[in-house]
């Protein structure tokens, strides 16, 4: 596209790689963490005209998004914030607890990382489900090529389930964007992202 200036510009369908790439512009301590970026940025996709429907599968929105660069050791807390943070924005828009089904996303067939990695992040999720008192569902198959994920699902007026927020764990971003923090032992370690 030309702007007139003959700046290349492109489509920008994620909020991710910023969010990494500012995380990289520091050198983190283990102290530092958890590192915590939203933005409500802008966002582009090209969508087949086809399958462009309602509010929700547009070719341009503006997405709320965060991401948490954390220890192992945060995980649990985190992810129980995150869960709260999104039921209490959800109560201000009228939604109640009945009006959420959780669902647990579990790995695709295609996806990126190691069975046990995979193991480990589906068990955390599921851990902080149990101990958040949540009932939930599990969406075989349905989690992110990089990671699982906790869906919230809720229902429209006709009936039809759309899933809203997510909670997902990334251990792929981290190694693939080459992100580290000093730990307490003063040596290099990976992040996990929310």
């Amino acid at each position: 596209t030309s702007t007139g200036d003959e700046r290349p510009m492109g489509f920008k369908p994620m909020n991710c790689p910023g969010h990494y790439e500012l995380y990289a512009q520091t050198r983190w301590s283990y102290k530092e963490l958890p590192v915590r970026f939203s933005e409500p940025g802008l966002l582009h996709r090209n969508e087949l005209s086809g399958t462009l429907h309602g509010l929700l599968r547009v070719r341009q929105f503006c997405q709320d998004d965060a991401h948490l660069f954390v220890t192992e050791d945060q995980l649990q807390d985190e992810i129980t914030g995150c869960i709260e943070f999104a039921k209490a924005t959800y109560k201000l828009f009228g939604f109640t607890e009945d009006d959420v089904t959780y669902e647990l996303s579990t790995r695709p067939e295609n996806r990126l990382g190691t069975d046990e990695q995979w193991d480990e992040a589906e068990d955390i999720l599921r851990q902080a489900l149990e101990a958040n008192e949540l009932p939930y569902v599990i969406g075989e198959g349905g989690g992110a090529f990089y990671g699982p994920k906790i869906d919230f699902h809720f229902t429209d007026s006709l009936k039809r389930s759309w899933q809203l927020g997510t909670v997902q764990i990334d251990y792929q971003a981290p190694e693939r964007f080459d992100l580290t923090y000093t730990g307490a032992d003063n040596a290099d370690h990976r992040p996990i992202v929310l």
